[in-house]
């Protein structure tokens, strides 16, 4: 399955970086009724700043270009906060921004998470929507998760499936303090009234005995009904990133497959169905350099298998854009590219977006391509 007519381009870079440090990261991009294409990313002095906040813009000709339109999340006055979201569209044409705010008053001069207990600092959980295709945006609207984390990931967007239900994959984290009551889990916070409530969740893949750790998942529904989550692992007890895992569900994500190795060694799978029903994945590959794609199928029985891979971007790259350290919180301080996302615009081509280093500015850089 060859790639064809590779396109690329900026989305959003700081054009004049002599003059402020604002670095462009975590992008996600949805395509309105009209071809209009919306992404949101976050801007910042740096990768883990105090003033890391939601942004978004807009493009009318398929992502050739871009017009930024500002900061989509309110600001606080009552402290000190960062902000981490995706978007995304509903059946009807509604546009869906699910948020993480960090509340980093008690530790301005830190990152997000405690180098010594890999804890996160405290985090809200919001939604904010535009029935207008993003002219008017509400306020956010508190999300209570049905499960206490203590804190949270934010790594992908909402998925709506067939049955109407909403899906909010994320991972719990340890508080700044460690403590972590449920253990590491991946799941799935799901909403019936179309975001209105959460109350309940889908528990998808955690490993107590091996120390595991699900990070960065992505779920999405498959034709014939199943559910597909993947998931990076991270083995906390060895301190090494296992290859890329999966999980499915066959009863509408009541029970899962145990985890299972993709054989892909990276981190960030993001996984995007096929017509013919196999996968396009993009991940930040770690046996190599760079950002791939990947095409795999999962058969009948749940197996994963992995066919063609395509570099596309870093590959060449001798500078060390990731780091696999002991420290998982000096790694993540590391990273130097990373949150593929993936979605299909009006004219039936794939559009990649991630964040990555270019000169020393942190930007969103796309590619687009068609897919025989």
């Amino acid at each position: 399955m060859p790639l064809n007519q590779l396109e690329t381009g900026i989305l959003f870079r700081n054009e004049k970086p002599h003059v402020k440090s604002v670095h462009a990261y975590f992008p996600s991009v949805a395509v309105l009724s009209d071809g209009t294409l919306v992404s949101t990313y976050m801007l910042g002095e740096a990768f883990e700043a105090t003033n890391l906040q939601m942004h978004w813009s807009r493009s009318h000709d398929q992502g050739q270009t871009w017009d930024h339109q500002g900061q989509l999340n309110p600001p606080t006055t009552d402290r000190v906060t960062s902000t981490f979201g995706r978007v995304a569209t509903t059946p009807d044409g509604e546009l869906i921004a699910n948020l993480i705010r960090y509340d980093r008053s008690e530790h301005p001069d830190e990152g997000l998470s405690n180098p010594q207990t890999l804890g996160l600092v405290p985090a809200e959980l919001l939604l904010m929507r535009s029935r207008d295709q993003g002219t008017t945006w509400s306020k956010p609207e508190t999300v209570m998760p049905p499960l206490v984390g203590p804190e949270f990931e934010m790594c992908s967007p909402i998925t709506v499936l067939n049955d109407g239900r909403w899906l909010w994959p994320t991972s719990t984290w340890r508080d700044w303090d460690g403590n972590l009551p449920n253990g590491n889990r991946m799941v799935a916070l799901v909403s019936n009234d179309q975001g209105t409530s959460w109350p309940e969740y889908l528990d998808i893949m955690h490993s107590v005995e091996k120390q595991l750790i699900f990070w960065e998942s992505k779920v999405i529904e498959l034709p014939n009904g199943r559910l597909l989550a993947v998931a990076w692992c991270y083995d906390e007890a060895a301190k090494i990133d296992r290859p890329n895992h999966y999980a499915f569900s066959d009863d509408g994500g009541a029970s899962w497959s145990a985890p299972a190795s993709t054989q892909l060694a990276g981190q960030t799978l993001t996984p995007y169905l096929m017509d013919d029903g196999s996968l396009l994945s993009v991940y930040r590959r770690l046996d190599q350099p760079g950002l791939w794609a990947c095409h795999s199928q999962l058969n009948a029985q749940g197996e994963w298998s992995n066919l063609d891979q395509w570099p596309l971007w870093g590959h060449q790259s001798l500078d060390g854009t990731t780091k696999t350290g002991e420290n998982m919180s000096a790694n993540f301080a590391a990273l130097k590219f990373g949150a593929p996302h993936i979605t299909r615009l009006s004219d039936g081509s794939l559009f990649v977006t991630f964040w990555c280093y270019e000169q020393n500015v942190s930007l969103i850089r796309w590619f687009k391509f068609y897919v025989d």
